[in-house]
């Protein structure tokens, strides 16, 4: 398959010149913030152990997920008033984790600097496959194979360039 990049190029600029208003012009969001990602579970202890001693990431609470009776809905804070959250579906078979259009790709999460290299270094630890890129990101799979990026960029910033 043969990629027009110029194409791809100018594509973007439109769709960039007709909506991106300079940060000036830009109005507040309506959202205060991201209160929660959910992903899927299918060992809710072993996804315990993987995000809260791996990757620091303390479990905050685990209620009965309210929409499917049995199963668990659980939190972990990512820090700066924001969560991660987890449902698993006992004797619900919904087959294995799965990029698909309209669906998760990765989920990037912003580490200090001085930390990131210490979870790099425990995902070596614990056998977990993954790569570095450019110095500041390190990509991973949880165990249920949802892609994972850790970021040391600050937030709203991504390889030098402002983002928000």
């Amino acid at each position: 398959m043969t990629v027009d990049t110029a194409t791809l190029d100018a594509e973007r600029d439109r769709i960039r010149d007709a909506h991106l208003k300079p940060l000036a012009e830009r109005p507040a969001s309506t959202a205060r913030g991201l209160h929660h990602t959910a992903l899927v579970s299918s060992d809710v202890e072993r996804t315990v152990r993987f995000y809260q001693d791996v990757l620091g990431f303390p479990l905050t609470e685990l209620i009965e997920n309210r929409d499917y009776p049995g199963s668990s809905h659980f939190f972990f804070d990512i820090g700066n008033g924001n969560l991660v959250a987890f449902f698993d579906f006992p004797g619900l078979d919904v087959g294995p984790y799965a990029e698909v259009l309209g669906g998760l790709h990765h989920l990037a999460i912003s580490v200090e600097p001085e930390r990131w290299s210490e979870l790099v270094a425990r995902l070596e630890e614990a056998g977990v496959e993954h790569e570095v890129h450019s110095g500041v990101s390190v990509y991973f799979r949880d165990p249920d194979g949802a892609r994972i990026e850790l970021i040391a960029d600050p937030l709203g910033e991504m390889y030098g360039h402002q983002v928000l």
